[in-house]
């Protein structure tokens, strides 16, 4: 079905987001006339003036006059100035989950790429897998790439390649063709009850499928697994994954890795030896999200040289194990992991890169995620580090309601590893760091909030 044709100009309220700023890109791209607003500059703002998109920064009641469709992202509340002036003008409202959606209705085949861990990195190696040329697709990732300048890559309109967000079920407001789940994991507990809620909203993310299109699963993760025995025969099935005993269609072989924690390995496919895959970003867990990125690449026509001559040139999208700087001969580094399961992954990252000890600093950046992960059986993900610091916790879109605390969380972290330690500010973690730390050591910060500004102060001089 195409897009609505009686609608010209679409506003987008909060268009600096990194979901709602490609959306404007890709609406614009389909003939749309497109702007919006936000609360400050930010490289999405700025790489939107560059494309020639109207932003305008304060949000105003009068911005948007004139339009015939008002799109707003979840931060955006009913009582925002905008959203006000709408209703009052009669202008119809669209959630931005809802607008990818209908967005994505216009596209031919929909790849949806789920899973509460890596979705950003895999969608991103399909975008630079597009880029040189292996795919023709249109790609929308929730996260700013380096070479994209952004998150969103233009191309063709019969194919769209997006992540596929779980929180709040957002996903399915999408009409995938083809469902790739990563994995199933414990989070938005702000949301879901439990873990068979979760479970539950990929089940019927998958049954968006339709007849004829595929489920590409994950065969590591269990859960997924079991939806993999659910739907077989339903629609067409592909899977991928690091564990030959689960038989995956897509796996590895004769894995190796460089100084700097690096994997390149042999990409099998159902015996055979497709090629070498030589990869530039550390961890394990990234020699999977190529592999599932292969998966779709390949199932899609992409020939493997293609494929991999561009995963080699792939370097992490931002605030994913992303380089900082270096004080004292310290370097620090900061990723986004904010779950235990991506916490683990950022740590063998660190583990994998030459250092002499590493320490953590873990901003947790949810009350309901303190209490329900942090404070549970999970405090093991911070094995191998010489010290964890955990200052105060972030709020996020919660209130504090005194019922955890950042001590909690260490106390817990202590019970399984014995490594952390309270210290409630940044300014004072640096100067932690400044008398503990030494010349190779390596620093990591955590974590989802504004962690990655205040990883900056550990970096200066001045404190």
């Amino acid at each position: 079905m195409e897009l609505d044709r009686n609608i010209k100009k679409i506003h987008l309220i909060g268009i600096g987001g990194c979901s709602m700023n490609g959306l404007a890109q890709i609406f614009r791209a389909r003939g749309y006339e497109v702007g919006g607003s936000d609360r400050s500059v930010s490289p999405f703002t700025e790489r939107l003036k560059e494309l020639g998109i109207p932003v305008t920064i304060g949000q105003k009641a009068e911005n948007v006059e004139g339009s015939d469709l008002v799109v707003y992202s979840a931060a955006i509340k009913p009582d925002n100035p905008e959203r006000v002036r709408a209703r009052e003008l009669g202008i119809p409202e669209m959630e931005r989950s809802v607008a990818l959606g209908w967005l994505s209705e216009s596209y031919r085949n929909v790849v949806g790429i789920a899973g509460c861990h890596g979705k950003t990195t895999i969608t991103s190696m399909l975008a630079l897998i597009a880029e040189k040329g292996g795919l023709d697709a249109t790609v929308h990732v929730g996260g700013f790439v380096e070479f994209l300048k952004g998150g969103t890559r233009l191309g063709s309109k019969d194919l769209f390649i997006t992540e596929a967000c779980e929180y709040v079920e957002s996903f399915l407001t999408l009409r995938p063709t083809v469902a790739l789940i990563n994995n199933i994991d414990d989070d938005h507990l702000d949301y879901f009850r439990d873990i068979d809620h979760i479970t539950d909203a990929f089940r019927k993310f998958v049954a968006l499928i339709p007849e004829g299109g595929m489920f590409i699963g994950c065969t590591d993760d269990e859960r997924v697994r079991g939806l993999l025995v659910e739907y077989r025969g339903r629609v067409a099935e592909l899977t991928y994954g690091l564990e030959k005993e689960y038989s995956p269609d897509y796996y590895p072989e004769n894995e190796e890795y460089d100084a700097y924690g690096c994997p390149s390995y042999d990409l099998m496919f159902r015996g055979a030896n497709c090629g070498r895959v030589v990869l530039h970003v550390p961890g394990r867990h990234n020699m999977l999200n190529s592999v599932a990125a292969m998966a779709v690449a390949l199932s899609h026509g992409t020939d493997f040289d293609t494929a991999a001559e561009a995963l080699a040139l792939f370097e992490n999208t931002r605030r994913r194990f992303e380089y900082y700087g270096e004080r004292n001969g310290v370097r620090v580094f900061h990723d986004y992991a904010h779950h235990p399961a991506e916490i683990r992954a950022a740590v063998d990252s660190a583990l994998r890169t030459p250092h002499k000890d590493v320490y953590c600093v873990f901003q947790c950046n949810s009350y309901t995620r303190a209490k329900t992960l942090f404070c549970g059986h999970q405090g093991d993900c911070f094995a191998g580090v010489k010290k964890v610091l955990v200052p105060d916790i972030y709020p996020g879109r919660e209130k504090d309601d005194g019922s955890v605390h950042a001590r909690d969380m260490v106390r817990a972290i202590n019970e399984a590893t014995g490594n952390a330690l309270y210290i409630s500010t940044f300014e004072e973690i640096s100067d932690w760091l400044r008398e503990n730390a030494s010349e190779g050591d390596l620093v990591v910060t955590l974590g989802s909030g504004d962690v990655y500004i205040q990883t900056n102060k550990l970096l200066r001089d001045d404190q």
